[in-house]
């Protein structure tokens, strides 16, 4: 029984992440949930090693301290790995170098521990300290984010939707669909199918996205073209061509259903590296429905995924960047203290 209680914050922590969820399922506080619930047990797993008989106590020790170990490593050298096909693939633009910027940070980080520690300077082990800290607050706080991801990605349509909404990208030579918009469409085109299946009622496709300056046509515009070119009757669809961003999207999109029907209900199409946080910005934007994700080039989804993050970061800056300063001042006075 003793044992057992090692297991009660995990527990508590995963009893909070249920009634999260379902009171709703955008929150970023959902992810910090299953975070800080997988964290827990992981500790209660650590006090249960010594109680375990053979071979159990080593298989608990393999995943609690040798997976995440060299699950470390594999996962550096795959980043740089993936960074090198993005700049062969996309070019060299910031956003492209993501991947690779992580994993040779990783390594750095790991050079940097061992070349430190132990030295005998205590200032240096100090900075080290708070550096890996920091680091391992931010680590933490990704991990939260792809895992809930990765669930909220595991949703499928449930029941009637009088719409299906498709999120708009950038065009090819300002006219022409591209592969990760056409991944979109193809997704809201098999959920209309299927809704037209279930001999319910027929949702509207919704597609929308406005005019960028480099555009010759809205996206809205070339996105219906697509559509109509498969077989999409036009008078299913419906265009919001204002927006210029995913929160102009969603707000835009929100306006055009509501005042055709406020108690309409709707599934969002975006990419499936895109979805979470489109999810968190519908829920902001006062939509009602949940947000899908279409499939995305394999060698794509790390450095999307990397950007994604960093703008969910971004986006709850206030706590974030107070934690970190927090970590930070902590650690300068600890290396003053220690001269």
């Amino acid at each position: 029984m003793g044992g057992m209680l090692a297991f009660v914050p995990a527990a508590l922590f995963f009893v909070l992440f249920c009634m999260s969820v379902r009171e709703d399922r955008r929150r970023f506080r959902n992810a910090v949930l299953l975070g800080l619930t997988l964290i827990c047990g992981s500790i209660g797993l650590l006090f249960q090693i010594p109680e375990l008989p053979s071979p159990l106590d080593a298989i608990a020790v393999l995943l609690v301290l040798v997976v995440p170990t060299v699950g470390t490593l594999v996962l550096a050298g795959y980043l740089i790995r993936n960074g090198l096909t993005m700049v062969r693939k996309e070019g060299r633009r910031p956003t492209n170098l993501l991947s690779m910027a992580a994993g040779l940070g990783i390594f750095a980080l790991i050079g940097l521990v061992l070349g430190v520690a132990g030295r005998g300077s205590r200032v240096a082990d100090t900075v080290v300290a708070g550096l890996v800290m920091l680091v391992g607050y931010v680590s933490f706080i990704f991990l939260c984010f792809l895992a809930y991801a990765f669930l909220y990605g595991r949703i499928t349509v449930r029941g009637d939707v009088d719409y299906v909404v498709m999120l708009g990208s950038g065009l090819i030579c300002g006219e022409r669909v591209s592969p990760l918009l056409a991944s979109r469409l193809e997704k809201g085109r098999q959920i209309h199918a299927a809704q037209v299946a279930r001999g319910g009622r027929t949702p509207l496709l919704l597609v929308s996205g406005g005019q960028g300056s480099d555009e010759k046509l809205s996206e809205a515009r070339a996105m219906a073209d697509w559509l109509i070119a498969r077989g999409v009757p036009e008078e299913r669809i419906r265009l919001e061509d204002r927006s210029r961003t995913t929160r102009e999207n969603l707000a835009f999109s929100r306006t055009i259903m509501a005042d055709a029907d406020p108690g309409y209900r709707c599934v969002v199409v975006t990419n499936n590296f895109h979805a979470f946080r489109a999810a968190m910005t519908a829920r902001t934007a006062g939509v009602n429905g949940q947000v899908l994700g279409s499939p995305t080039a394999t060698y794509f989804w790390p450095s999307a995924t990397l950007r994604e993050f960093v703008a969910v970061f971004w986006e709850h800056r206030a706590v974030n960047l107070s934690i970190c300063a927090a970590i930070a001042a902590l650690t300068t006075a600890a290396a003053i203290a220690s001269v």
